[in-house]
């Protein structure tokens, strides 16, 4: 699928650069790739947290509206249900976890895997204490809204700083790698066990659920292009996205 698309728009790249018209795609996917942390730290450190700790808070505003989560919020939820632990606690015991599996896959955690476990367990709890419980129905959809879309713009900050994935993104993409599997399938097995398993436990499963998934993903790739580090340089027009990146 990847191959059909790109080889689609190389083709209406070359028609169109050779008509004087400029590509549809103003802005193609940048690379995400891992870059070392020693590279300009400075500049992609306050990206990496700052796009964590909204990642967070987007959960708690999830969480209160009571009208649905995604996959892994409500296994995190409905483990809280069954425990004495805090819902940043359980997210982060459930990182830990998730890290274990990485070994027969012969995955390594980078600096942003790490990051990912500690800072989504501080934010998430904080913003549970901020944001009240019980809201009127009208006050819980707009909470649903905007942490849908606060999560979607998180994604976007912290995995355009390129510090490493999250220790459920590793968990695909080695299993997809060990097994020889899509990406897409291996995605959609884990997160319908990891749904089933959450709703199971008492997580929220609604109309929420639905929405995020539908929704998700087109918003993170809408505003990965501003965040990806590496891309300020590369014109947003004319572009094929496979420019060489600064030194």
């Amino acid at each position: 699928m990847t191959r059909t698309i790109t080889d689609r728009y190389e083709r209406d790249l070359q028609r169109r650069h050779e008509t004087g018209r400029p590509p549809r795609t103003r802005r193609p996917l940048p690379p995400l790739t891992y870059v070392p942390l020693s590279e300009h730290p400075l500049r992609r450190l306050p990206q990496l947290f700052a796009g964590l700790a909204l990642y967070g808070f987007s959960l708690a505003l999830m969480i209160r509206s009571a009208l649905g989560l995604s996959p892994w919020t409500v296994l995190n939820e409905g483990l809280m249900r069954r425990t004495p632990l805090s819902f940043g606690t359980i997210t982060a015991v459930v990182g830990g976890c998730v890290l274990l599996l990485w070994i027969p896959l012969r995955q390594r955690p980078k600096f942003g895997t790490v990051a990912n476990i500690v800072v989504l367990a501080v934010a998430s709890d904080l913003g549970l204490a901020l944001i009240p419980d019980h809201q009127p129905l009208p006050a819980r959809c707009c909470l649903l809204a905007a942490g849908i879309v606060l999560n979607a713009l998180s994604i976007a900050i912290y995995v355009g700083a390129r510090f490493g994935p999250g220790p459920r993104d590793g968990l695909m993409t080695g299993a997809s790698a060990a097994s020889g599997r899509s990406i897409r399938l291996i995605r959609t097995l884990i997160e319908v066990a990891v749904l089933v398993a959450g709703w199971l436990l008492g997580g929220s499963v609604g109309a929420g659920t639905v929405l995020y998934a539908l929704s998700v993903g087109p918003i993170t790739q809408f505003f990965l292009p501003w965040f990806a580090y590496g891309t300020r340089c590369v014109p947003r027009t004319w572009s094929t996205g496979l420019e060489r990146e600064p030194n």
